[in-house]
């Protein structure tokens, strides 16, 4: 176990490594800081005095060490678009994201299981065919027009929802939730389901031909003959062995949830950390896209260590190897 555990860890500081490096490297080869900062009408002295105290005009080697002791800290410099601290302009935006990914994955496994599970188990019955049909509309449009047509329907012609906002948020000491308001959870409702959309027709669909194949192999067949009741070999054999290449992907998508929250986020003007990239992008804020690319990175690394434990404790060959 502690043998695996390392070699996990060695793994992500390696990813870690390469990303801070390449967020880096957006400070050195991508716009000018300095002019961001004091402008272009500044002195040639002002703009060196800056460039000074940015610590500019010091080794490349020496400041990528300065750069990575501040990361460990959590400081990324000063936003040029909000003129704070970037840790402290992402801390403002993660609740959001974060409770909007939440929302999405627990409608996105909640409901992709089962009916991956029912699709496989019923393949032929109507309503598992209905399913097929729905999983691939769901796969096939894309995300900015489903949320567009939420927006229409329940939003402009039945007024039912907001279209765009975070509704009313409660503060929890330096944490901010919708969670605890009406307008919160109304507020969420639509975003959600525009970005659970994707991955909850792909789990659908992945859990139903791995729910097949399972149901093919000799040991189900076996268990059949011997007599077993078809609910315990569906749920305690099968379901089993169906969620080990499930977990795998479930972790990957789970974490392309927060990271590709953009569309999502862009199209609800959800006050997240996509729609915090997509403007710091337009305004060429260096330090906030750098921050991101890092925290994004953190999140991936996190997420794929969870899910090797969690591989590691359901599959025996795992563990064996």
């Amino acid at each position: 176990m502690l043998r695996f555990l390392s070699s996990r860890l060695w793994n992500g500081l390696l990813v870690m490594a390469g990303v801070s490096f390449i967020s880096f490297l957006l400070f050195n080869y991508i716009g000018d800081p300095v002019s961001n900062l004091v402008g272009e009408t500044a002195t040639v002295e002002q703009k060196q005095a800056m460039r000074s105290a940015l610590g500019l005009d010091q080794p490349l080697l020496l400041r990528y060490l300065n750069y990575l002791a501040l990361a460990a800290q959590g400081e990324f410099g000063i936003s040029y678009r909000n003129l704070e601290p970037v840790g402290r302009v992402l801390l403002a935006r993660l609740p959001a994201t974060l409770e909007l990914s939440l929302c999405a994955a627990v409608l996105a496994l909640g409901l992709g299981i089962p009916m991956g599970v029912y699709a496989g188990i019923r393949r032929n019955a109507w309503l598992a065919q209905v399913m097929q049909v729905v999983s691939l509309i769901g796969v096939s449009i894309p995300s900015f027009l489903t949320g567009i047509i939420l927006i229409l329907v329940f939003s402009v012609e039945l007024h039912w929802l907001p279209a765009f906002g975070r509704g009313e948020v409660v503060q929890l000491g330096g944490w901010s939730t919708g969670f605890l308001s009406v307008s919160g959870w109304k507020s969420l409702v639509m975003p959600s389901i525009t970005l659970a959309l994707f991955q909850l027709t792909l789990f659908m669909r992945l859990v139903r031909s791995e729910m097949l194949e399972v149901l093919r192999t000799d040991y189900i067949k076996f268990a059949r003959a011997r007599g077993i009741r078809d609910r315990s070999i569906h749920f305690r054999h099968a379901l089993k062995n169906t969620l080990i290449p499930v977990i795998t992907v479930a972790g990957l998508q789970l974490g392309a949830l927060i990271a590709f929250s953009i569309i999502t986020e862009t199209v609800f003007q959800w006050p997240g950390l996509g729609l915090l990239i997509i403007q710091a992008i337009t305004f060429g804020d260096i330090p906030v896209i750098a921050a991101y690319l890092m925290l994004i990175a953190l999140l991936f690394v996190t997420i794929n260590a969870m899910v090797d434990l969690l591989y590691f404790w359901v599959d025996p060959r795992v563990r064996m190897g």
